[in-house]
């Protein structure tokens, strides 16, 4: 430690489309959703993380709540700004003489381009940080569950978040060959409500269809442990008169098959160009699931059973990535080439 190191923080964010998770000096300080709630009027912000995800669609005119990211990349830059402060302001929220100098490790999707590089490092240094290191989600993913991204052996990640699919071959510290998939755990929410409009005739919020998808979310109509149906309440598209609609895990199996496929096909295709070599070691090991996707029941399985190759599903899939960058962030120095 330097003698002017407590006038430096160093903080690593996974920066996800679902949740926003901060990791300083080796704890998760902040877990929290990627909302903003802000004042139409004054623009000033009024809730963040979970008080403003309880405001999401429940808000007047004065009101809006914004999720400043869309698939991955920051799709709204002023209310991404006022998140990432907020966020670090949980840290320490006491108020101190000064505000120590950040240095900071941000995830990012491995298909972004120049331009979304970019939009992150902007808001990073005008939330206040003074080093800014960018590494990629899959890579941290991986850093995450324990492989040695280092070593000569083919290691295959799948990383299944809120707003992309992050899908790479690793080997000798960089990614082989890799593909960022714009379809993951907010399409399955679109699904869920575009099913339960066709299907059962009930208009249903975000926050309802993502309540569904943790409560009975399957990606096979038989798994083992199958939970309990979950009662929807809601109003009638054509009557508007309230209802309640048992929904099963097989209906949301079928509901989600057409997304899931499509996941499918992306592994198939990354496992095409991988080279044979290191094709053989991922037959070997098998394929590590993380992201909070990793959790819906039956997808190691059915993965399994589609490509032939086991599936692994990490420890925690929800940190799993937050916990590489923050490794990434003590091992700076070593992890140098892997980060933008």
């Amino acid at each position: 430690m330097g003698l002017f190191s407590f006038l430096t923080q160093e903080i690593a964010i996974d920066l996800g489309t679902a949740n926003t998770i901060i990791i300083h000096n080796d704890k998760i300080v902040v877990d929290e959703p990627s909302i903003v709630a802000i004042d139409r009027k004054t623009e000033k912000l009024i809730a963040i993380g979970t008080q403003a995800k309880q405001m999401h669609g429940k808000t007047h005119e004065n009101i809006k709540t914004i999720r400043p990211l869309r698939d991955g990349v920051i799709a709204d830059f002023n209310a991404s700004e006022l998140m990432i402060r907020g966020m670090i302001k949980m840290i320490s929220p006491k108020s101190r003489l000064f505000s120590p100098s950040l240095k900071m490790v941000v995830c990012i999707p491995s298909g972004s381009t120049e331009v979304e590089i970019r939009a992150v490092r902007d808001s990073s240094e005008h939330a206040g940080a003074r080093e800014v290191y960018l590494i990629f989600e899959p890579m941290a993913a991986a850093i995450g569950i324990g492989i040695d991204v280092e070593a000569p052996e083919g290691n295959m990640v799948v990383d299944i978040g809120g707003g992309t699919t992050e899908i790479a071959v690793i080997a000798l510290g960089g990614i082989v060959c890799n593909k960022s998939l714009r379809i993951a755990g907010d399409d399955f929410t679109d699904d869920i409500q575009e099913y339960m409009r066709h299907q059962h005739n009930v208009k249903i919020g975000e926050r309802t269809a993502e309540e569904i998808k943790i409560h009975v979310g399957a990606a096979l109509p038989d798994i083992e442990d199958a939970p309990s149906d979950y009662t929807v309440k809601g109003p009638h598209q054509m009557t508007a008169l309230p209802i309640e609609i048992p929904v099963s895990h097989q209906e949301i199996a079928h509901c989600l098959d057409k997304s899931i496929t499509k996941i499918e096909a992306a592994i198939l295709q990354v496992l095409e160009e991988t080279p044979p070599e290191l094709y053989a070691d991922i037959y070997e090991k098998g394929i590590y699931l993380a992201g909070g996707g990793a959790l819906l029941r039956g997808l190691d399985k059915r993965l399994s059973d589609k490509h032939n190759i086991p599936v692994h599903v990490a420890e925690d899939p929800l940190h799993a990535v937050a916990r590489g960058t923050g490794i990434a962030l003590k091992n700076v120095d070593k992890f140098q080439f892997l980060m933008k």
